[in-house]
């Protein structure tokens, strides 16, 4: 049994509403609506054409591509090698990570699993596209030798059926480099339909990923109608054009986009790869005062530090903006979440829990007090240890002057830095994001070089001082 599967058993106590049933060959996670606590898991069948993986559900975010037996998190492909395929090989060392060399440092095995190079979080409410062409830019973490990609439908109101898929390097605006593009298939099929609250993962591919670098993704949408599955805060430029033009190097024309839609990973196969580390956060950490397209949001930054070290591990984004740790609303909670955005991400094994909190204690939030959100970072703290991952606990950062602060609110982030800070916690790091970017003079504020002008979001000054606070030597 692989970890995510481990994972997903073991919250069964913690998170009664994420229970799943299975059938056939693909076992499917819960599937929620906009808002709403998560349904009981349903059984999604294989999709039109025979893309057998198409629906492992919304919280079995690791099928693995190829004809073995599909479970939540992932299981043998054909010839029953873990997550599916066989293993690459990477080289790692400097800024740019290459997409080959050998496995990592003397005498450790390959990592023949798949793991996470980008992600983006899933939620409700997105726009519904009809025989168009989306082309979206993901900005990796670090390099690989094969790729494959997840689309999620956790959210859709339908069915939605995706065709001629293709990857290939960026090269500027909507254009690609024509000669590395790859199509991509589902079950050996090139188009899949996945069910509404379903996953489709495709086939692996040859495609090989530098680190740092933009891969596009394309894709057409014959008639996704209903509410779509998207992240809505993307900071990205992304494309739409009318047709089916996904193996075009230019897009003639296109609209443009801030979002992601359906496209929810990017896994790469790196032997020298340690894993991957989850970004759990809000607007912070989604980067929402980072400019677009700039790739600036602190896991971003921290992405480029661990490469600089030599350190191949993948960053995965998992920030919503608005999003919080206790309630619904801008995204699931934190800890509704948390299975499908943290557990079941290929070969996690470190969460960082950033900025969540902070909404809970804006104004009109219901402002629960330091003591339940406390009893909140516990509950995730025993789910990620009873998975095998570490926990990283970020301290909040100040927000004197914003529109959501009080001093209840104040009372509650000294509780909840105090907590993360004590010998207790049950932290197994600390990313002391308060300590980083508040002002010492006036500790409930930001430093002004680091504010954005909102008083609570930092600027990419800010986001770079908090990417920092990451002691690397807690990857080792």
């Amino acid at each position: 049994m692989t970890r995510s599967v481990a994972a997903v058993v073991l919250l069964g106590s913690l998170f009664s509403q994420f229970a799943c049933s299975s059938s056939g060959t693909a076992s499917s996670g819960a599937s929620s609506g906009a808002g709403g606590a998560p349904s009981g898991g349903q059984s999604g069948a294989p999709s039109a054409g025979g893309g057998a993986f198409a629906n492992a559900g919304a919280g079995g975010q690791l099928a693995a591509a190829g004809t073995g037996t599909l479970g939540m998190g992932g299981a043998s492909g054909a010839g029953g090698a873990s997550n599916g395929g066989s293993a690459g090989t990477a080289g790692h060392g400097g800024a740019m990570a290459g997409a080959s060399g050998s496995a990592g440092s003397a005498g450790a095995a390959p990592n023949e699993a798949w793991v996470g190079t980008w992600a983006a979080s899933p939620q409700a409410g997105g726009n519904a596209y009809k025989m168009q062409t989306l082309r979206q830019i993901v900005h990796t973490s670090i390099s690989g030798t094969a790729s494959r990609i997840q689309l999620s439908n956790a959210f859709g109101s339908n069915s939605v059926q995706v065709s001629d898929v293709h990857i290939a390097k960026r090269t500027s605006g909507s254009s690609i480099d024509i000669t590395s593009d790859h199509a991509l298939t589902f079950g050996g099929q090139t188009s899949v339909t996945i069910q509404a609250g379903g996953l489709a993962v495709s086939d692996s591919v040859d495609f090989p990923v530098v680190a740092l670098s933009d891969v596009a993704v394309s894709f057409y949408l014959v008639d996704s109608t209903g509410s779509n599955t998207y992240h809505q805060q993307g900071t990205q430029t992304n494309y739409v054009a009318s047709g089916d033009v996904s193996g075009n190097q230019d897009l003639s024309n296109p609209n443009t986009m801030g979002s992601y839609y359906l496209l929810a990973n990017l896994d790469v196969k790196n032997a020298a790869a340690l894993g991957a580390v989850v970004t759990l956060g809000a607007s912070i950490t989604d980067g929402i005062a980072s400019a677009t397209d700039s790739n600036r949001r602190w896991p971003n930054d921290l992405a480029v530090r661990l490469n600089m070290a030599g350190t191949v591990v993948g960053v995965l984004n998992q920030g919503i903006s608005g999003n919080a740790l206790l309630h619904d609303g801008a995204g699931q909670s934190a800890i509704n979440r948390f299975p499908r955005d943290v557990l079941a991400q290929p070969d996690v094994k470190w969460v960082i829990f950033s900025d969540d909190p902070i909404n809970d204690l804006g104004v009109g939030s219901g402002r629960p007090t330091g003591a339940q959100l406390i009893a909140g970072l516990q509950q995730l703290i025993m789910s990620a240890h009873q998975a095998q991952l570490k926990y990283l606990c970020s301290t909040l950062t100040p927000f004197q002057g914003s529109g959501g602060w009080s001093t209840d609110g104040e009372t509650a982030r000294g509780q909840i830095n105090a907590f993360i800070r004590g010998a207790t916690s049950g932290c197994d790091g600390i990313v002391d994001q308060d300590t980083a970017t508040h002002d010492p003079a006036n500790p409930t504020q930001y430093l002004p070089a680091y504010d954005s002008g909102d008083h609570l979001h930092p600027n990419e000054a800010g986001l770079q001082a908090i990417a920092n606070a990451v002691d690397l030597s807690l990857f080792k």
